[in-house]
């Protein structure tokens, strides 16, 4: 008899999620029955070994519970300042009957050892509180429970920040914690002009976002649509500033990055005076910067720390390396390939001697080169950093001189390359310069395809690119595109900071002036040398 095979059908379990829970009790109330406030919390909660809930009595008559995670509280200030502050009455009230109706007045006038307290009335709103690192005391008889802010989360010390080295300039980095960050900012620009905006972004993790900007200086019309962007945003999850940076910029499938990121207080500081918008994320090192414009990828803080002849001429060598990293293997390949003749004819006999024996075309050498690059500076940053200085020590010198020996490529070849990646590593930014890493291989397809035309098809193409991009409604090669005289001397060259008058034209700032019109002329009249005998007061 044919066995009978039956199918089972095997129903996936359907889960609410904690969020869905919570809108299903939005609006209610605390119950005046502290155990039902208790079985709520339980019920939403589950079973977490850190949820501590304990029960005690509010000056030994009533009823209470304080509810807390344990791993996300500072303990001493809990048992100090909250639970022996609530169980002794208060010296001044000994003897004297409280009763219920004046017992919110006494807990938060009279009894509790610490400021940063409120009244809350929603259940919700203890769960939101309780999974922020804040203690949760409720009363017996009480519709409104006591939020205490008793967060404390280890975190690690203020450090040198690692992406934005500078040899003059402040040594001090933003960490994870958001309140550390925004002390570090007012720290240096103790301004009462200084705003600070918070949301809260993410349905799971409720990251906490703050966006700071300067009343009076930055355009009003810029801080609406910061806030107006970042407050359509609806994600579960949100991990790093990162993630607000692929929402709010202008233009999505760009390879240009549109909003600016940095680790740096100082950093921030400064593009807040100058009229722009920061915004910082709690559990994240990285604050961005907005609107961004191209200039502001190839410029450094020692620009500004340092006199204005040395940094602008470094500035310039910068600009030019990264100019140099897009183009220069594509102008290598497009000549070799196509236009030999414009090169000096020993040089062009000492690149054919290199060359002979290679199997491959020029673009097509010049590509494995790239990719190999590319594979190992990936490879280099991913490893620890006691092996990542090895290998690529070894990348570089073993597998080069190894591919050159065994006629895998010629050694112009790979003295191009690396020119091209040192040129890339002048780039401070490390966003703009992955994008131009990026760039790179299609114009090596094109000189490769077509020559110089390929390559100046490519730069069309890229620059027709940048005109069109806007960050925040501000054209994206500004001040040269629109041309505004009074930002070009801080574009290629940093001018003297007593001449950089004005803020950007392009921010549309509320106050435009920077530095006082009358401030140059009476730093000469009083830069006479006192010590000098031709000085008439020294006669």
């Amino acid at each position: 008899m044919p066995t009978r095979k039956i199918k089972r059908m095997v129903t996936k379990p359907i889960v609410i999620g904690p969020s869905k829970v919570l809108d299903k009790h939005k609006g209610e109330k605390i119950s005046t029955n502290i155990e039902s406030t208790i079985a709520f919390i339980q019920g939403i909660m589950g079973m977490n070994e850190d949820l501590t809930i304990r029960r005690f009595h509010v000056f030994g008559q009533h009823q209470a519970v304080i509810m807390y995670f344990s791993n996300m509280v500072n303990q001493s200030t809990v048992n100090v300042d909250i639970v022996k502050a609530l169980m002794y009455v208060p010296p001044h009230l000994i003897g004297r009957s409280i009763e219920v109706n004046q017992l919110t007045d006494v807990l938060m006038n009279d009894a509790l050892y610490h400021s940063e307290s409120r009244l809350e009335g929603g259940l919700t709103v203890l769960v939101d509180s309780l999974l922020r690192g804040e203690t949760v005391v409720t009363v017996e008889g009480l519709s409104h429970s006591l939020i205490i802010n008793t967060r404390y989360i280890d975190k690690r010390s203020i450090e040198q920040p690692a992406t934005e080295q500078v040899i003059r300039g402040p040594r001090e980095g933003f960490i994870e914690p958001l309140g550390t960050n925004i002390s570090l900012i007012r720290y240096r620009l103790q301004s009462p002009d200084l705003r600070i905006q918070t949301m809260e972004i993410g349905r799971r993790t409720k990251s906490k976002v703050a966006v700071c900007y300067m009343e009076g200086i930055t355009n009003p019309e810029l801080v609406k649509e910061v806030n107006n962007r970042l407050s359509k945003i609806d994600i579960d999850t949100v991990m790093d500033s990162g993630y607000l940076e692929q929402f709010i910029e202008d233009n999505h499938y760009s390879p240009f990055p549109q909003v600016q990121y940095t680790e740096r207080p100082d950093k921030v500081v400064a593009n807040l005076a100058e009229g722009r918008v920061s915004i910082l994320v709690d559990g994240s090192p990285l604050a961005l910067v907005v609107p961004t414009v191209f200039n502001q990828f190839y410029q450094t803080v020692e620009d500004y720390t340092e006199r204005f002849v040395l940094m602008s001429s470094i500035r310039f060598a910068r600009l030019i390396a990264l100019v140099f990293s897009l183009v220069f293997p594509a102008l290598y390949v497009s000549i070799i390939s196509y236009n030999p003749e414009l090169i000096p004819t020993d040089f062009a006999v000492a690149v054919a001697g290199g060359r002979a024996g290679v199997p491959f075309p020029a673009v097509m050498e010049v590509i494995i080169i790239e990719v190999a690059m590319e594979v190992l500076r990936e490879a280099t940053i991913r490893l620890p950093q006691q092996v990542g200085g090895a290998l690529s020590i070894v990348g570089v010198l073993v597998i080069g001189q190894a591919a050159v020996a065994a006629g895998f490529a010629s050694p112009i070849t790979v003295v191009i390359i690396a020119l091209t990646t040192i040129g890339s590593f002048a780039t401070p930014a490390y966003n703009a310069a992955l994008a131009l890493r990026l760039l790179r291989f299609p114009l090596i397809i094109l000189a490769g395809t077509f020559g110089l035309y390929g390559v100046m098809i490519g730069l069309i193409l890229i620059a027709n690119h940048l005109l069109s991009l806007k960050s925040f409604g501000v054209p994206y090669l500004s001040p040269l595109i629109p041309v505004d005289f009074q930002g070009f001397k801080d574009l290629l060259i940093r001018g003297p900071l007593w001449l950089m008058k004005k803020r950007p034209a392009f921010l549309q700032t509320v106050d435009d002036t920077k530095v006082s019109e009358t401030m140059f002329n009476e730093l000469q009249k009083t830069s006479t040398n006192v010590l000098d005998p031709s000085n008439e007061k020294n006669q």
